[in-house]
Parts: C-alpha cells; sequence; structure tokens
C-alpha cells in the first residue's frame, strides 16, 4: 500500500477537523446559521477510502481472466490486465447463444442475482436476465463484465500496479474502443466468435455501438437502449461537474487516497447526486416529493427537503461500493465517446454496422435525448426503433421492467440462434 501524503497543500492533517464541519469549542447548541449547512454533506466512517471490490475479498460469482498487456488509444500499455466478469447459462454447441451485457457509469457484472458475499446489491437487471425472462439464462449463454477501469474486480485504479501499489493517480485514460478491446479478449478466452446478441444501455450502450462498428462480424443483434453515438455538449457540461465534485475533494490527494482513512467521501458523494439527477425527470420529482419536508426537519432553518434526503440515500448506497477514481476513469471514456471519430464521422460509423438492431429511447430522458435515438436508428441500416414511456427519466431502462421485457422480447423473437 502506499503511504499516506504529508499535509501540505490540498492535504490536511488527518488529525485535524473534517473540513467543512467546523469543530465546536463550547458546550453551547450551535446557532442555526449558515454555517450548519455543512451537516447536508455525506459521510462515511474512516477506515474505507474506497467502496471498490479489493483483492481477499469475497469473489462471490466472479471469475477472472488475465488477458495480459492491453495497448491503449493512448498510446499507453496497461500491463497484466484482469477482467472479472460473470456468466449464466450454458453456451451451446455450436456456440451461437451468447449474449453481452453491458453495464453503465456506475454498475458491475452482477447483472442478476440476489445479494450476498460479495455482491452486496441485487443484480441491476434481474427483470431482464434470468430464468423465462427476455433475456433467458435457460436458453442463452449470458456474459456481463466489469468495465475495464472499474471498480469490482477488473483492473482500475484501485488495483495493485505491478510495484504492489494501487494504481492510484497512474492509472491510464481509458476510451470506449480500450474497453471493447478488453471485452473482445474475454469473448476470445471463452469461445465466442459472434455474439447472437449485444445489449447496453447508456454508457453500456456506448460500448454496445463500438461493438457493433468495430466489430461487425462477431455481433449478430445489436441493442442498444437510452444512448447515444457521441457525447453531446450538455452531457459534456453534467460529466464535467462531476468530475470537479470529486477532484476538489480536500481528501482527494491527487488520486492517492487508498491509505488514508477516509478518502474522497464527499466528492463522490456530490458526484453521484448530480449524475442521478440527470437520471431523473424534474416531473417525476415534482410528483413524487414537491417541498415536502424531510420527516421533523426544518429547511427554514437548515434542515432538508425529502428531494435533498433522496439524494443523500442515493449518494451514501454508491459510497459502499464504488471508488472515486474509477467514477473519473469511466466518466472520461464517456466524455470522449464518439464513435465516428478516425471512420469519416458518426453516418459513415453507423452505416457500417450490420447486426440486425433495435434503437430505444425513454420518453422523458433528459440526458439521453430522443434526437440521439433517432440519429442512431436513421444511421444504422434497417435499425428498428422502440420508446419507453415513462415519468422517471433516463432511470426507465431499469425502472420500466414490463416495457423493456415486451421490447426486447419482440427483437428477439424474430431472431433464433445461429440465423
Amino acid at each position: 500500500m502506499s503511504q499516506s501524503a504529508p499535509p501540505g497543500p490540498g492535504r490536511p492533517d488527518p488529525a485535524l477537523p473534517s473540513p467543512g464541519r467546523p469543530k465546536s469549542t463550547s458546550s453551547e447548541p450551535v446557532t442555526a446559521g449558515v454555517g450548519t449547512a455543512a451537516s447536508k454533506l455525506v459521510d462515511r466512517a474512516a477506515g474505507s477510502p474506497t467502496g471498490a471490490w479489493r483483492t481477499g475479498d469475497d469473489p462471490g460469482h466472479r471469475r477472472f481472466l488475465e488477458i495480459g498487456d492491453l495497448p491503449l488509444e493512448s498510446g499507453e500499455t496497461l500491463p497484466n490486465t484482469v477482467l472479472a466478469f460473470e456468466t449464466w447459462g450454458e453456451l451451446s454447441e455450436a456456440r451461437d447463444n451468447a449474449v453481452l451485457v453491458l453495464h453503465a457509469l456506475t454498475g458491475d457484472s452482477h447483472v442478476t442475482g440476489e445479494p450476498g458475499p460479495g455482491h452486496p446489491t441485487p443484480g441491476w437487471w434481474d427483470s431482464l436476465v434470468g430464468p423465462g425472462r427476455a433475456i433467458d439464462t435457460e436458453r442463452y449463454f449470458v456474459v456481463a463484465a466489469n468495465i475495464l477501469g472499474g471498480c469490482q474486480g477488473s483492473t482500475g485504479p484501485s488495483s495493485l500496479a505491478p510495484d504492489g501499489r494501487p494504481w492510484g493517480s497512474r492509472f491510464p485514460w481509458l476510451t470506449t474502443r480500450d474497453a471493447v478491446a478488453a471485452e473482445a479478449r474475454l469473448a476470445d478466452a471463452l469461445g465466442i466468435e459472434v455474439f447472437h446478441l449485444v445489449v447496453g444501455a447508456s454508457l453500456g450502450g456506448h460500448r454496445a455501438i463500438e461493438w457493433g462498428v468495430g466489430y461487425p462480424e462477431r455481433v449478430r443483434n445489436l441493442a442498444l437502449v437510452a444512448t447515444g453515438a457521441s457525447t453531446t455538449a450538455d452531457q459534456l457540461a453534467w460529466c464535467h461537474l462531476q468530475e470537479l465534485a470529486i477532484v476538489g475533494d480536500p481528501y482527494f490527494f491527487d488520486g492517492d487516497y487508498y491509505s488514508h482513512p477516509v478518502g474522497p467521501v464527499r466528492g463522490l458523494a456530490l458526484a453521484r447526486a448530480i449524475a442521478h439527477t440527470t437520471y431523473r425527470s424534474a416531473a417525476e420529482l415534482d410528483a413524487r416529493f414537491g417541498r415536502a419536508h424531510q420527516g421533523a426537519e426544518d429547511p427554514a432553518v437548515g434542515g432538508r427537503y425529502q428531494v435533498e434526503s433522496y439524494l443523500d440515500h442515493h449518494s451514501g448506497k454508491l459510497l459502499a461500493r464504488f471508488d472515486a477514481n474509477t467514477y473519473l476513469i469511466v466518466t472520461h471514456s464517456m466524455m470522449v465517446h464518439d464513435v465516428g471519430t478516425g471512420r469519416g464521422g458518426i453516418p459513415a460509423a453507423l452505416a457500417g454496422v450490420t447486426a440486425r438492431a433495435l434503437v430505444v429511447d425513454v420518453s422523458s430522458d433528459r440526458l439521453f435525448p430522443t434526437w440521439q435515438a433517432d440519429e442512431l436508428s436513421e444511421g444504422i441500416p434497417g435499425a428498428r426503433r422502440a420508446t419507453i414511456d415513462s415519468l422517471h427519466g433516463h432511470d426507465g431502462f431499469l425502472i420500466e421492467a414490463d416495457q423493456m421485457d415486451a421490447v426486447l422480447r419482440d427483437f428477439l423473437e424474430g431472431a433464433e440462434p445461429g440465423s
């Protein structure tokens, strides 16, 4: 493990009170003034600078593949690369029933299944993947990997570098194409030459698009959900704010916080709160929370509204299973995503997709607007189009299980494995 950096500019002494949370020097109660606003900051107990899965933790259902030295788009090479992954079902004798499911920004390989040792949360798409579901694990061989640069078993900033210390600030920037190159090596190792289906939503959709464009001969059917061919200026702006939230945390230590007792807890929590706001629609938040107070708290004197408590809750949940550096690495891959780069532009790139394709948007999505789905469906030859009608915004692809199930079933019904 790396040693803690000494106190200095931007590196507070761990013995000092937590920044933004003034330490009272009096036994008298604190005045309910602006100084108490810091009480809204999300905390995590000392001793947990990251929520990453670390070597020695219970692997749960994870398997690990050593894919060796991986050349990156940046010109760097990531040595001793490992991908964590899970599989469900059996690969057919003809090896023609494999399905690749690609997770979003803070997801991981645990697509379906109960929480348990090694997996603190249930499968993130449990409603769609499993026996008898749209992606039927009694029919298909389903593969899901933790993204390259991730924090749930794949090589990422919290992993040990060749020198035995966490990568931390030394971890190289990654792109969508780097992640897909790693996933292609996983497919090779599993003996999968062609995927019957590649499906991804949000940032997972970025990788699915890259599979369809970069490896057209390896994808028979392609499902792109709530995603886009490139990152918009609006998405870049939201990503930038999330980056600033993390790097501005005084316990970020330029990414070398793994030996510190706290880590950039508040920065990561704030990044998650910003992101989660974009995942839901304004109409849903108004209908669900309005201006209601959180319990007995009085916003007039510094208490919270219910919507604040809601965001705090989701921020706290992420802290238990995620890493701030991984958040930066994966967010960066989202920011630089453009399937048309080096391929003559987006229309030329999409025209090269040979897979039978489905493009799905969510009616109230304010992060990935409808026009991005239109661009995909109009650019991919013969693509089918569907819309999930939901008040829930971007997260509708997770919440509207019945609609997603029907859309995927209808799409897959016309494509038998091997056809």
